[in-house]
């Protein structure tokens, strides 16, 4: 009966203020789920209290253990490996938020069983705990480098993208590697946001011909991006309209970048270059002179006569390719584009037409495979041809490759009725 008594008095009568041993005794004799929940969150419960219970049968008393910053180090140590995934989030919570605030003198007496533990926290199986460990540890300048390196490599983004952004511990060097090694989709562009990148690492960024990165970086200000490699930027930047903003707002652009950069940007955004940088008087009649182009060039399509017999003749020459066709959707020709994938594919004009009228982004990058061209040339076509809207378009892989594979390719040429020879 004594048993009894207990717990319906626990369940109806919270542990005094200023808790004794003998209460935290009679607590866990009642056996009462109220009782124990209290006792594990109160942070003058006894250690050996919450020692005790790290084991008990209810998931919910121990996640409260493994919340409470005043559970001792054994009991922390049984519940990194327990069986209940919330539970491990918590104690994953805790630890990662202790460690950076530690004194020195605590470090030197608990910092190895502390660090152990956290590692293996960073090692979860669940993305969940391993995300909070990230997250919490980010910008902690006070942890093994090690741990931070696992972090940026893990495989899921929601861990390593803060680290990867954050991480004071990470040198150009680690970043580098990262950056020619990752297969984690966003990796790049987390680095590319980092508070500094210097130019070493924003070539590799480059290198990546990663579009989305790319565009992070150039909107980063602090980002160090060399004269040469903005070039190169640039020279791809034609057909990527995810870059064309950020070049523009990019500062201390050269008159030389500025010039290249105002040929393919749409008309607002070369009134957006003469608003934001500092120009001569030659530089500022030019730029109004593209103003007008563009401003004519938003006209429908008339391509002449004389355009099209050179279309023709390039192809009878072998020489109708990448650079032409890209040259003519930059200047919206869409019927010298349209006979130029008719020749260069084998199919009819009109359906070449129904392709781009409907503007069906894989269609498109179906009849530039076919027709021999690079996917940068079938992104141009979307974007300056068809008007393929921004959440249809179909993008390069990796930046320069075909996203889809030859059965799919296949299917979508099907689809419209062109032959696959």
């Amino acid at each position: 009966m004594r048993l009894d008594r207990l717990k319906e008095f626990f369940s109806r009568r919270k542990l005094p203020s200023e808790l004794r041993y003998e209460d935290a005794r009679q607590a866990l004799e009642s056996q009462s789920l109220a009782a124990k929940r209290e006792l594990a969150a109160r942070a003058d419960a006894p250690p050996e209290t919450l020692y005790y219970l790290a084991g008990d049968d209810d998931a919910s008393v121990r996640s409260l253990v493994a919340a409470n910053a005043a559970t001792p180090i054994q009991a922390d140590e049984l519940l990194h490996v327990d069986r209940d995934g919330e539970v491990r989030a918590e104690l994953a919570r805790k630890i990662a938020r202790i460690v950076p605030d530690m004194s020195e003198r605590e470090r030197s007496h608990m910092r190895d069983r502390m660090m152990l533990l956290l590692e293996k926290l960073a090692r979860d199986e669940l993305v969940r705990v391993r995300r909070i460990v990230a997250e919490e540890i980010k910008s902690c300048p006070n942890i093994p480098k090690r741990l931070a390196v696992r972090l940026a490599r893990d495989a899921e983004l929601v861990v390593c993208g803060p680290v990867l952004e954050y991480s004071p511990l990470l040198s150009d060097e680690d970043l580098i590697e990262i950056v020619a090694t990752t297969r984690v989709q966003g990796a790049i562009e987390a680095i590319a946001r980092r508070r500094e990148v210097g130019g070493g690492l924003a070539d590799a960024i480059v290198a990546t011909l990663d579009i989305p990165a790319i565009a992070q970086l150039l909107a980063n200000p602090r980002a160090d991006i060399r004269e040469d490699t903005l070039d190169r930027i640039v020279s791809e930047a034609a057909t990527i309209e995810a870059w064309h903003l950020p070049l523009v707002m990019r500062p201390a652009l050269s008159l030389r970048a500025i010039r290249r950069i105002a040929v393919f940007v749409s008309r607002a955004l070369v009134e957006e270059i003469g608003r934001r940088h500092k120009l001569d008087a030659e530089t500022q009649t030019w730029l109004k002179a593209r103003t007008q182009t563009r401003i004519e060039g938003d006209a429908p399509d008339t391509a002449p006569d004389a355009i099209l017999a050179g279309v023709k003749k390039a192809f009878a020459a072998g020489t109708l390719g990448d650079d032409l066709v890209t040259k003519a959707a930059s200047l919206k020709q869409k019927s010298a584009v349209t006979l130029s994938l008719s020749l260069l594919c084998g199919a009819p004009e009109p359906i070449v037409a129904r392709v781009i009228d409907v503007k069906s982004g894989k269609g498109i990058a179906a009849l530039c495979w076919k027709a021999g061209l690079t996917m940068r040339t079938a992104l141009a076509i979307q974007i300056f041809v068809a008007n393929v809207p921004i959440d249809a378009r179909v993008l390069p892989r990796a930046g320069i490759g075909y996203p889809m594979e030859e059965p799919e390719m296949l299917w979508h040429l099907q689809y419209f009725g062109i032959p696959e020879s």
